[in-house]
């Protein structure tokens, strides 16, 4: 989290703007790939979901995972061994234009489901 400040407070200087979250999202990824080719293990074994707004003011969601990829969602779950029903789930229920307190409330069916 430290190394995530320090590079977002860097970009801040150097352009003088924040960084977006595609951005920390892709330095995440870029860092867990460097660890995981320079010592052939994967010290940062998790998978990370960050979520912001877009310049346009839009929400916004980066997954990054311990191979050092970085992919954009419109929902997702990780970790677990109901991940692939919860995606499902959202899958099915998720659509364009959800407002929030039925983001919410889906939010709530979906962790019902695995409880």
């Amino acid at each position: 989290i430290k190394t995530r400040a320090s590079a977002a407070q860097s970009y801040r200087l150097t352009c003088e703007d924040a960084p977006s979250v595609e951005y920390l999202a892709r330095y995440i990824a870029r860092t867990q790939q460097k660890y995981t080719q320079r010592g052939g293990v994967r010290p940062f074994g998790i998978a990370t979901l960050l979520a912001g707004f877009s310049e346009e003011g839009q929400p916004v969601l980066y997954q990054t995972d311990p191979a050092g990829t970085h992919s954009e969602w419109k929902a997702q779950v990780i970790g677990g061994r109901n991940a692939k029903s919860l995606r499902e789930f959202l899958e099915k229920n998720w659509e364009e234009g959800l407002e929030e307190e039925k983001a919410v409330r889906m939010g709530v069916q979906a962790l019902l489901e695995v409880v």
